[in-house]
């Protein structure tokens, strides 16, 4: 006997409906490059509330700084990496059709005697207009980047930003900004350190310094120093050295009320360690408090592996592990002179502070700080 065939059977089936992502409007879109000593690297976003939403990245080791301690120019092996890297941040600004973008450069091209042609280089070949933007201005951008990660209970906050050719360092007093402002009071030091607030209670810069030391031109001044522990024990004296007019060394600090918010690669690298992440997450090391011992005992880690163990790393890799040491040096430096045993980790930099400069300046922030 025939099977009976079902009602509807070989009718064509009613199309499923997926919901296709619409694609982000090129007019709110937001790019920010960052190309230092040691990386180039890019975002591209679109304003999302009083935050931002990531739509691309590029990030890539081009060590443009490489060689520039012994000679003072950027090498034409340099140059020609890091304008490799440039095309491809001008293919995907293009592919997003961004119309809003910083372009900066920082410490390397500064020193650099050959830096006008290189940025002549890069317009020529990429269509891309670098500009290089003065230390000040770099370590204000990074604070603003931090300023969701200040507590409210902070009332002296030490911002470290460790790049690879400088490192920033900035010293704000909240005392007289109320608890719950003192974020916002952060953010509103991105048109400079030094300003009128208008009606509201202001951030006090009381210092800030660019030391011309970062991962990279640390670990070229003693590149000679064959013995690991001795060139570490070397780079943080030689780092301290470069401190001593900063104010918050001249005298002691209170540890009440003390807050330390670093942000560069080495402290997002000695998270993870600590972690024992076996691939990087952001979510889990940005915003991270780490005490004093869990990064000595992360650095010390780094030593005992040595340079063969740290390449073998997974969470240093291959292209860091030349570099961590150094960062290393600078990063326990700097616990070991202020008076707190925690530090919050802040991945986020540079970049991020040039989108949220860019988006308060056209107004496109919900509730902006600013």
């Amino acid at each position: 006997m025939t099977p009976k065939r079902p009602d509807g059977a070989g009718a064509f089936p009613k199309p499923v409906e997926h919901a296709v992502p619409k694609p982000p409007d090129p007019s709110q879109l937001y790019a920010a490059l960052d190309l230092g000593t040691n990386s180039c690297r890019m975002l591209i976003a679109q304003p999302k509330g009083s935050q931002f939403h990531v739509v691309d990245s590029f990030s890539k080791s081009v060590q443009l700084g490489q060689g520039l301690e012994q000679t003072g120019k950027l090498s034409r092996a340099s140059m020609a990496r890091t304008i490799n890297a440039m095309r491809v941040c001008r293919q995907k600004l293009q592919r997003h059709n961004v119309s809003h973008m910083r372009l900066v450069a920082t410490e390397a091209c500064r020193r650099a005697r050959n830096s006008k042609h290189f940025i002549s280089s890069v317009k020529r070949e990429t269509g891309l207009t670098l500009e290089i933007i003065e230390p000040e201005e770099e370590a204000r951008l990074a604070v603003i980047s931090c300023a969701p990660l200040v507590s409210t209970k902070t009332e002296q906050l030490l911002v470290v930003d460790i790049g690879g050719g400088s490192t920033e360092l900035v010293w704000i007093d909240l005392t007289n900004v109320p608890k719950r402002e003192r974020p916002r009071a952060i953010m509103r030091l991105h048109s400079g350190f030094r300003q009128d607030p208008g009606p509201f209670a202001a951030a006090k810069v009381v210092d800030w310094i660019s030391v011309p030391l970062g991962v990279a031109t640390l670990r070229d001044q003693f590149a000679d120093v064959e013995d690991d522990s001795a060139r570490f024990a070397l780079m943080s004296w030689f780092f301290e050295e470069n401190l001593e007019k900063f104010a918050p060394s001249l005298e002691e600090q209170a540890r009440e009320g003390f807050q330390i918010v670093g942000t560069s690669g080495t402290v997002t690298t000695v998270a993870a360690s600590h972690l024992g992440l076996r691939r990087y997450d952001r979510l889990k090391v940005d915003g991270l408090r780490m005490t004093t011992d869990q990064i000595d005992a992360v650095i010390h880690g780094y030593l005992k592996l040595g340079e063969a163990g740290r390449k073998a790393d997974p969470r240093i890799g291959k292209d860091r592990q030349a570099l961590i040491m150094s960062g290393a040096a600078i990063l326990q430096t700097l616990m070991r002179l202020w008076p707190t045993d925690r530090l919050s980790v802040a991945d986020r930099g540079l970049r991020e502070g040039l989108l949220y400069q860019q988006m308060s300046a056209n107004g496109v922030l919900e509730d902006a700080p600013y």
